[in-house]
């Protein structure tokens, strides 16, 4: 196993034998939450970081057009975008986070459909960076009316 397959498979998660996209996502939850206390700016870099580098990890696989399970570096990204939209760390903001993450991914409304439907390592990766957004901007308006 290479770098670039043990980074995709989300350090082992991907490999989780009932749903890898659930456990790439807690790993993305955890290390959003440890980037998240050191400030926006750390979060912000982490999520660069796992786009890109993610992106070539999913090349890298040649398996992008079948977006196989294992995969889950794009559910790591993805899940540190809502983070982006809290104030702190906190059980309540990282629940409902990883909630409208999962939701969004697993639905694949509008443009999330549109990037899956790449068959691509854009479309790997772009589903769930827009399905982070998407989280990112009802957490930012949920954090109007709740203490998140």
């Amino acid at each position: 196993m290479n770098f670039w397959t043990i980074l995709a498979a989300g350090f082992g998660s991907g490999y989780a034998p009932r749903a890898p996209g659930t456990f790439g996502s807690l790993v993305g939850l955890a290390l959003g939450a440890a980037l998240l206390d050191y400030g926006h700016l750390p979060l912000l870099l982490g999520i660069v970081v796992f786009a890109v580098v993610g992106l070539e990890a999913v090349r890298a696989t040649g398996d992008a057009a079948h977006d196989p399970k294992w995969i889950v570096v794009d559910e790591i990204a993805g899940q540190m975008i809502p983070l982006l939209a809290l104030s702190h760390v906190g059980w309540l903001g990282m629940l409902i986070s990883f909630a409208l993450f999962r939701l969004f991914d697993i639905l694949k409304p509008g443009p999330v459909g549109w990037a899956d439907a790449r068959h691509d390592e854009y479309g790997v990766m772009g589903d769930d960076l827009i399905a982070g957004v998407m989280a990112l901007v009802v957490v930012a308006l949920l954090r109007l009316v709740l203490p998140l």
